[in-house]
């Protein structure tokens, strides 16, 4: 540690986002909301990759600020307990873009295209009169096929008006030819000196070994934070709302590539977790960790991974001021969320792709009118109810081949109950079976095929899912059982 370098305790840096950023402390234990809006709203949505469900600056062990997410939990609802209907990206997408459960959305592993024949909500919000756009990574054909220069590729199928999409951090250079194959990449060789063969060559670096280096590689990237990926997406998505047109209602989704690994952050970044003038190193350790890496290293993989989280979070707030400044703010639901979340060595474990909480489990946090007013919810919500809940608020029919539940009547009442159960599932080779499936309930988790034998969890008393207590409950093991897809 540098001598002179301000070491700030969580006490003190939570402080000073809430001096700069009204009072945080105030938070309400719920408002009513007023009459149903009369008027169809616009939509903003901030969906991230591979943010875990627990990491936001209001959670007292974790030591960093996202006083934007946490602002708009005071206006809106606070969802704690939303899982995804499939813990990895494509099939997570796919199943939000359906409204489907996983073994329905017609994704099975990344490499799978979206089914053009299965309509997207997004389509839906187009075809009732929505200006629909999309920034960044959507993830609906993660293919080499499914890219284009101009990133407008199965634009009209999909169902956007205006779209912009990018691919992984390291997806859009490599292979023959050589060279960029869609927008990011072809901005960074449009640069002066290009920037786009040391962009690709620097992830390159950090993918193999992969976990050593995917997560346990920590340097700066050679980006500044004009060239960073990120805030390429962020800007994509201020121009394209910067074109809409006035005479209808929008929506917009914004594709952060962040905070997925390589662990790959700006130098201005790094200032702000390891000084000179900003440290801050208070992180909890990975649960039930037995690899490689130090204590140390575990703090600075959190860090980067905070870092990059803290960066969306400074958009998420550039937005809304942009909403406020167009006076369009309050006639918008303003969502944020993530496709899944990251295990960060617990259980051993890095990435997604499992069924523990941290894998599956991601935030989700909306605001905006006739939307109850500072309420945590720990209502059991997936990530692809977020399908109805749009076209619900655009005053249309849910289709009735969506599963996806609507979460308009919970956000309007602000509390109250939604799915009895909620389920996730996954082909993938870690993966005893080759594929698992998991549903959980408001006190038990089960999970089949994942492990040698079946697996259930009291989320109560064991929240970091470390005792299998199947063989002493096998009641609970056959009711949830009977709650699977096809059961």
């Amino acid at each position: 540690m540098q001598s002179g370098v301000n070491r700030l305790t969580r006490r003190e840096l939570l402080a000073g986002v809430a001096a700069s950023a009204t009072a945080l402390s105030g938070c309400r234990a719920g408002t009513l909301p007023g009459p149903r809006v009369a008027t169809r709203p616009n939509f903003l949505f901030l969906l991230s990759d591979q943010h875990r469900p627990d990491w936001l600056g209001r959670n007292p062990e974790i030591p960093f600020p996202t006083p934007n997410i946490d602002r708009l939990a005071e206006r809106g609802v606070d969802f704690t307990q939303a899982i995804v209907a499939s813990p990895v990206c494509g099939p997570s997408r796919s199943c939000l873009a359906s409204g489907m459960e996983y073994e329905n959305c017609g994704v099975e592993v990344n490499r799978d295209p979206y089914n053009p024949q299965i309509t997207t909500y997004y389509k839906h919000l187009r075809d009732s009169g929505f200006h629909t756009m999309a920034a960044g990574k959507i993830d609906l054909h993660k293919g080499s096929a499914g890219r284009t220069l101009d990133g407008r590729q199965n634009m009209a199928a999909w169902g956007f008006s205006d779209m912009q999409i990018t691919a992984g951090k390291g997806g859009g250079y490599f292979g023959n030819p050589l060279g960029p194959k869609e927008p990011y990449y072809d901005y960074l060789a449009e640069q002066d000196p290009p920037l786009d063969r040391i962009c690709a060559e620097d992830i390159a670096r950090r993918s193999e070994p992969r976990e050593m280096n995917w997560w346990g590689m920590t340097e700066p990237c050679p980006l500044d934070d004009d060239h960073y990926l990120d805030n390429f997406t962020a800007r994509s998505g201020i121009q394209m709302l910067a074109r809409a047109p006035d005479d209808s209602p929008w929506f917009l989704i914004v594709n952060f590539n962040g905070p997925h690994p390589p662990m790959d952050i700006t130098e201005r970044m790094e200032r702000q977790y390891r000084g000179p003038d900003r440290v801050i190193d208070d992180f909890p350790q990975p649960h039930d960790y037995s690899g490689q890496f130090p204590e140390g290293q575990h703090i600075r993989i959190r860090q980067n991974y905070s870092a990059m989280i803290e960066n969306i979070d400074r958009w998420l707030g550039i937005f809304q001021d942009r909403l406020r400044d167009r006076g369009e703010l309050d006639n918008t639901v303003v969502v944020y969320s993530s496709d899944h979340g990251e295990m960060l060595g617990d259980h051993s474990r890095w990435g997604k792709s499992v069924p523990y909480r941290a894998s599956a489990g991601v935030p989700l946090v909306m605001a905006g009118p006739g939307i109850a007013e500072g309420v945590q919810s720990n209502a059991l919500v997936s990530l692809m109810d977020l399908a109805a809940t749009f076209i619900d608020y655009a005053d249309m029919p849910v289709p009735h081949e969506m599963e996806s539940i609507s979460l308009r009547p919970l956000l309007d009442r602000g509390g109250g109950q939604h799915r009895e159960f909620a389920r996730s599932a996954l082909k993938v080779s870690r993966a005893h079976a080759g594929r698992f499936r998991m549903v959980q309930d408001p006190r038990y988790k089960l999970v089949e095929g994942f492990f040698e034998a079946v697996a259930l969890y009291d989320r109560e008393k064991d929240p970091n899912e470390s005792e299998n207590i199947a063989e002493s409950k096998p009641a609970e093991v056959a009711r949830l059982a009977r709650l699977f897809v096809g059961a």
